[in-house]
């Protein structure tokens, strides 16, 4: 009966949380047009750029234990929705241990947000898949792609990042142009900072900070207070 009443509890939670992302996206169907043509060679959005040939990496003590994620943006490329994305490479080291290996896919449209097609998504332990679940590709199983940077961020605008019914499901709302950040890796003016939420995890919210011309440089998670800092970019 437990296990039934937190199963119906997480029903309610998850179906108000889409009910409130609803009320201020529109009523409207999420089925944005995909059109490849309207797609350019390059990832240069000033808060988003991702250049061939580099590797973020980023360290913080986490509720899991120290992480390590280093974020490469490689040579590659993937055709989806006929659209070239570029793929990154996100792989994550708890303690040490490789825990998640990534491959996600980016294409800029020529106003220049940046969209997300998708990712391969692997968490391990012992070295082992232990699951693939948040895996999900725009144009499969009726998935479709989200916009994880626009073009020209305005405080105040909410967005799908990706959508796979109950399988990722992203938000992100934007709420300020003008913090100030330190990390490792520097000091920064100006960035964005951006707040994720999920209707699959109603008690994840995250902070996300984007310098001008670096990218993401600082995740904080708002209920811990764990930061995950940018320490190191790293260019071949």
């Amino acid at each position: 009966m437990a296990d039934r009443e937190d199963a119906r509890q997480t029903c309610e939670e998850q179906e108000g949380a889409r009910l409130a992302a609803c009320e201020r996206l529109g009523g409207a169907p999420y089925d944005p047009v995909i059109d490849p043509s309207n797609f350019v060679a390059r990832v240069d959005n000033p808060y988003f750029p991702l250049r061939p040939g580099t590797t973020f990496i980023y360290e913080g003590r986490t509720a899991e234990g120290f992480e390590h994620d280093e974020f490469a943006v490689t040579h590659n490329t993937r055709v989806i929705l006929g659209v070239t994305c570029v793929e990154v490479r996100d792989r994550v080291m708890t303690d040490g241990e490789l825990t998640e290996d990534t491959l996600d896919w980016f294409a800029q449209d020529r106003d220049g947000n940046v969209w997300y097609f998708g990712e391969n998504t692997h968490e391990l332990e012992d070295g082992l898949i232990t699951t693939i679940e948040g895996t999900w590709m725009a144009g499969v199983n009726r998935d479709k792609p989200g916009i994880i940077m626009k073009a020209h961020p305005a405080i105040g605008d909410f967005y799908r990042q990706e959508f796979s019914l109950a399988n990722a499901e992203d938000f992100a709302e934007t709420l300020s142009l003008t913090e100030h950040v330190t990390v490792p890796a520097g000091s920064f003016n100006h960035c964005l900072k951006s707040q994720e939420t999920t209707p699959l995890e109603t008690d994840l919210l995250e902070h996300k900070f984007y310098a001008p011309g670096v990218g993401n440089v600082l995740t904080v998670d708002a209920t811990t207070g764990d930061r995950v800092e940018l320490v190191q970019i790293r260019r071949d």
